[in-house]
Formats: C-alpha cells, sequence, structure tokens
C-alpha cells in the first residue's frame, strides 16, 4: 500500500477525531472554498474539458453551475438539515415525557471516486454532499480525463487543507491502493464491473458505499406521442456528450404505426442539431479513448443504418448514428452502448414491450412519450429503474430535489439535496426520557402483570 495514501487517510481520520467537522462553521466553510475554486478557475476548468475530449461549450458550463447550484442549496439549508428531527413515539411513553429524535452526523473519511463522462460534476457532486454531512473527503478523480485531473490536483491544495479534503490522482493501481483502506464511506461513479470490485473492498472494512452505475436505459414512444417534440429530446438526449451520459437513452421502442414518420423526424432533428458533418459541429464532443470508439463503432449495422454511420478510431469520433428497424438481438442491443449509436425497434402491443424489458436488468433511467395517462401509468407502474421522465429526457439529473441513483445493476443509494446529506450521514436514533421517569421492563416477572409493562409501546 502507498504511505502517502496511509497518511493523507490517517491524517483525516484525525482530524475528525476531534470533532472538527461536526460543525455549522466548518461545513460552510468548506462549502465556500468549493465555490471559490470553481468561480476563480471557470475558463481553465472549461479549457480543460475541451481538451480532454472536446465537450462543448453548454456541457462545460453545466458542469461547473450543477455543483455551484448544489452548494447554494446545502448553504441555504444547513441549518435546517443539521437539526434534529422529532419523531412520533407510541403515546405511552410520550405521556410519560419521552422523545424520539433523529440526528444526522457524519460518518466520517469518504473517498469519492469520479467517472470520465463529467469529470468536474460527478466528482463533485457527491463530494458537495458529503462535505456538508460533515465528512472529511479523498477525490479520485478520472485518469481517462488528465487535463481535469492534472488540474484537481493542482487546485484542491490551493483551496483545502488536506485534513479536509485531499486528491489522489493516477489509474488503476492507485484506486486499488485507496480501496485498501478502511474508509468510513465510499461514493463511486462509474461501470458495474469496477462497482463489484470497489463493493468488495468495501466489504473489508464493512464500509457503507453509494454506487452510481448504468444500464441499458429504454424510451417509449407510442402512437399518441408528439413527435416532434419526441424526436428533438431523444436526438439531445442520446447524444450529448457523444452518447457518453449514463441517463442517455440507450434504445427506443416505437408504435408500428408511427415508427417512419418518427425516424424521419429524429434523422432531421440530429441533423438540424449537430449538422450534415457532425465531426465539424463544434457541439459534439468526442469517444474518450480510442478503444471505446472502436467498441461503439462495432455496434453499427451498415444495413440497418439510416443516419450516420462513419467513425474514425485515431479522431475518437463515431458520427451520431440511427439504426432502422432494430431487433432485440442487435449488437447495440446486448449492453449499454456509452456512444452515440441508437437502435429503434418497432413494436405493437406495449404490454409485449414491457414483458420483455422486465427481463432486462434494472436500468439507471427510462423515459416514455405519450399522451395516454393509462398507458404512462402502467409504463411507470411496472418498470423497475432508477428514475426518469414522461415526454422529457435526462432533466430529472437536473433537479435537487429528485433522488437520484440507480436500482439493482443499475447502483444503489441516492444522492442530491436533501436525499444526499441524508446519505451521507448517519441517522443516530435516541429515545430521550427526563431523568426522573422510569419505564419498568425489568425482571423478575413473575407476578407482575406483563400487558401492563408493555401498554406503553403499544
Amino acid at each position: 500500500m502507498s504511505h502517502a495514501f496511509q497518511a493523507v487517510f490517517d491524517r483525516q481520520k484525525a482530524a475528525f477525531m476531534t470533532d472538527r467537522t461536526k460543525s455549522r462553521d466548518w461545513r460552510l466553510d468548506q462549502l465556500a472554498r468549493m465555490e471559490r475554486m470553481l468561480l476563480d478557475h471557470q475558463k481553465r476548468w472549461c479549457a480543460a474539458l475541451h481538451q480532454d475530449f472536446g465537450k462543448p461549450p453548454f456541457e462545460q458550463l453545466f458542469e461547473i453551475t450543477v455543483p455551484m447550484g448544489n452548494i447554494a442549496f446545502y448553504r441555504d439549508n444547513l441549518d435546517l438539515l443539521m437539526a434534529p428531527e422529532a419523531v412520533m413515539i407510541p403515546d405511552g411513553l410520550a405521556k410519560r415525557g419521552l422523545r424520539g429524535e433523529v440526528r444526522k452526523e457524519p460518518y466520517g473519511v469518504t473517498l469519492v471516486v469520479g467517472p470520465f463522462n463529467a469529470p468536474i460534476l460527478l466528482l463533485l457532486d457527491p463530494a458537495v454532499a458529503a462535505l456538508a454531512a460533515g465528512n472529511p473527503v479523498i477525490l479520485k478523480p478520472a485518469n481517462t480525463t488528465p487535463a481535469t485531473a492534472a488540474l484537481f490536483a493542482e487546485l484542491i491544495p490551493q483551496y483545502f487543507a488536506p485534513e479536509d479534503v485531499a486528491v489522489v490522482t493516477g489509474g488503476r493501481q492507485e484506486i486499488s491502493d485507496l480501496l485498501e483502506l478502511p474508509f468510513d464511506f465510499i461514493f463511486f461513479t462509474g461501470s458495474a464491473s469496477v462497482g463489484k470490485v470497489v463493493m468488495r473492498a468495501a466489504a473489508e472494512h464493512l464500509t457503507p458505499v453509494i454506487l452510481e452505475l448504468g444500464g441499458q436505459n429504454p424510451t417509449v414512444v407510442d402512437e399518441t406521442a408528439d413527435l416532434d417534440r419526441a424526436a428533438n429530446a431523444i436526438a439531445w438526449g442520446h447524444n450529448a456528450i457523444s452518447g457518453q451520459w449514463c441517463i442517455a437513452p440507450g434504445f427506443v421502442c416505437v408504435h408500428t404505426s408511427v415508427a417512419d414518420a418518427f425516424v424521419e423526424k429524429l434523422s432531421a432533428s440530429v441533423t438540424r442539431m449537430y449538422g450534415a458533418d457532425p465531426s465539424q459541429s463544434p457541439d459534439f464532443a468526442r469517444m474518450i479513448s480510442e478503444k471505446d470508439t472502436a467498441r461503439v463503432a462495432s455496434y453499427i449495422v451498415p444495413e440497418k443504418t439510416v443516419l450516420g454511420g462513419r467513425a474514425d478510431v485515431s479522431a475518437c469520433y463515431v458520427e451520431p448514428t440511427l439504426l432502422y428497424p432494430s431487433d432485440w438481438t442487435d449488437p447495440a442491443m446486448q449492453q449499454e452502448v456509452f456512444g452515440p449509436v441508437l437502435p429503434i425497434l418497432r413494436y405493437s402491443d406495449i404490454q409485449d414491450v414491457i414483458t420483455r424489458l422486465k427481463t432486462f436488468e434494472k436500468p439507471l433511467a427510462a423515459y416514455i412519450f405519450s399522451r395516454d395517462e393509462a398507458t404512462i401509468e402502467r409504463f411507470l407502474h411496472s418498470l423497475s429503474f432508477g428514475g426518469g421522465c414522461v415526454n422529457l429526457v435526462n432533466l430529472h439529473c437536473w433537479i435537487g430535489a429528485l433522488p437520484f441513483g440507480g436500482v439493482g445493476s443499475s447502483g444503489m443509494g441516492k444522492y442530491y439535496g436533501k436525499a444526499g446529506f441524508d446519505a451521507l450521514s448517519n441517522a443516530k436514533s435516541l429515545l430521550l426520557s427526563p431523568a426522573d421517569i422510569s419505564v419498568d421492563v425489568y425482571p423478575p416477572y413473575q407476578g407482575k402483570d406483563i400487558d401492563a409493562m408493555l401498554d406503553p409501546f403499544s
């Protein structure tokens, strides 16, 4: 194990043991430091994102404004979030003057491992929640976005004391070394395969985890849908970050009566957004690596390609591509694509689609476009998924009041807003009694009225 990592862990642990991070002032100070770090160097953060994989301006600024919004939420609501919460207890105890209370306390030294696709936002959002909840944090940015990781390595020590927030850069070996440490909490965003590694390592220390993973996110467009609205939403939602978005629509099931018309509109939407040659568009990002480019390009079936289909591995470029009509056996339907190749399937009976989708692993997101309330409700009621939208895509993850996270193979645990504060806090449950009040539950029980003894708890 790296002694450097042990040293920074021990330093954070020792500082946490003094209770300094539990104060309101410490939490507000950390949030203010994070805010200044983002604002003081906003242009550098944006430049790093563009350097790493060609993120366009809107996607760059999104990575700054979302953490800023979360910082503002926690700053504005910290007193309420930290306040002890009174809870109902049985009347028999309440009448004796007892009270029930839940206090939120920080877990302790927290490891946050971020992904490449939103290397600022998806590293700092969990970190902001952890700091607001009173936890010191060690950050591990993605090594596949080296410019962004280097900026974290430069700026974190300038804005934070190492016993409060530290950063570790590197790849697989550094993560392995970190995972040997007995963290009090681990927050991981990334692939399911690495998530399993993190969970196995956490089990050695019985460390609680939040895992934000991914999966194939289904989208349904039924015969009553507003096809123009659906086409615009899906064209953007699937191709933002070059499709490398864990909540992106992974495939579309369209009612056969409107399928041809929808595909025509979707093709027009993609072309309008990214031009006839998306490789020249300033609004279309690149794939993160040549390996991933080749992987995504391998899903393209030429005879089913109705838009796009070109790829340049050396340039980490895959053109926005529509495959129609696809079927359940196509290569792009066997796993999460995580790139700008979109299979489009036709269906006749929505129940057949739902039945098949229920045999898939539970996805992080799901979407439906429809005007029919019964169809919408059947879809939402029958399918299990982390979160989603009706007549929109992706935007649910922008709303701080909506807990964000997966279910099953797409992850465990939720965060954002109050849910994030609660997730990064231990709910310490307390039954508080006046000093002169006794509740008789003590033996010997012979000769006592057992029902009367139990009555206060009913």
